[in-house]
């Protein structure tokens, strides 16, 4: 199992110094030293004022937000989690992408998916029925971009016709792209075009919130998981080249936590297929999110990374 810590700027009550230069410094270097094996942050550029109201949380823009953890970081794999691909231009950002992938040293991971807020889709002016074909089309360009000379391609959002992309990013053909997203669609689009998975476990309420199909227990992700390397298998592919990345509610941790049960969660989760898990830590202050990394890389990261647990 490996692990990824997401950023707090979304957590209730999050410390505005956690992201503030100092405090998001500390935080990604923490992290770093804690064994974590990747950061992330989200995104959602327009949200509502009764979206925020009613749960909803506030955001950094990722791939700024990874630029600079890159800068401070030397191992430390940077994630979008998650990008909303139809938001934006593809060719954009490709661009985008590129420049992190390349300054970081080729340690980007894209996590993306197709959205779920129609307020958002209608600030940013982008057709909320149309994101799935939105969705398919920029990893199409993704994965073709750099592969060629120049890029010929038509889209909804772009026509390019012998268009470069250059410098390209360091991991080629492209940064790994991870489909979030429970339902059937997002294993087919991983199947189909990406290197991982990242669903998450979660209960009917909040299924029907992010417009997503329920996945509540470890054995629900455990027949998901099979059935997305049939998939895989299916488009040619090999199923062992896809990573998995679950958050589940035990992804909530606190310094205090019962770490040999949460152990034995990750076990559950393993042997359901999981191989990278989502961790998130309070955002009271950046003194508490250090010891509460400090605690979760020694009590779990130590004990269930990939060098002594061999999964």
């Amino acid at each position: 199992m490996r692990f990824t810590v997401e950023h707090p700027v979304g957590r209730p009550g999050c410390a505005p110094e956690l992201y503030g230069p100092e405090g998001m410094r500390t935080f990604a270097r923490a992290a770093e030293e804690a064994g974590f094996d990747a950061i992330a942050f989200t995104e959602h550029p327009a949200p509502s004022r009764k979206w925020l109201a009613s749960g909803g949380h506030a955001t950094l823009d990722p791939l700024d937000a990874l630029a600079f953890c890159a800068a401070v970081t030397d191992r430390l794999r940077l994630m979008t989690y998650l990008m909303v691909l139809p938001y934006h231009s593809p060719l954009m950002a490709a661009k985008r992408i590129a420049t992190v992938d390349r300054l970081s040293g080729g340690r980007l991971t894209i996590c993306s998916g197709g959205g779920y807020l129609r307020s958002e889709f209608h600030a940013l002016d982008v057709d909320f029925e149309r994101r799935g074909e939105l969705l398919d089309q920029a990893l199409d360009v993704l994965r073709d971009l750099w592969t060629e000379e120049s890029y010929t391609g038509e889209g909804l959002r772009y026509s390019a016709h012998g268009t470069v992309s250059t410098p390209g990013p360091v991991q080629l053909p492209h940064p790994p792209v991870w489909m979030g997203g429970n339902g059937r669609n997002a294993r087919r689009r991983a199947a189909r075009a990406g290197q991982g998975w990242s669903p998450l476990l979660n209960g009917a309420e909040m299924a029907a919130t992010t417009r997503t199909a329920a996945l509540s227990t470890p054995a629900d992700l455990a027949a998901a998981v099979a059935e997305l390397r049939v998939f895989t298998a299916e488009a040619g592919r090999d199923p062992a080249s896809l990573d998995v990345q679950v958050q589940t509610p035990h992804s909530d941790v606190r310094r205090d936590d019962d770490f040999p049960a949460h152990r034995d969660h990750l076990d559950e989760l393993a042997d359901a297929g999981a191989t990278w898990f989502v961790v998130r830590v309070p955002g009271d202050s950046a003194a508490e999110a250090v010891r509460t990394l400090e605690a979760y890389g020694r009590e779990v990261i130590a004990k269930h990374g990939p060098e002594r647990s061999g999964r």
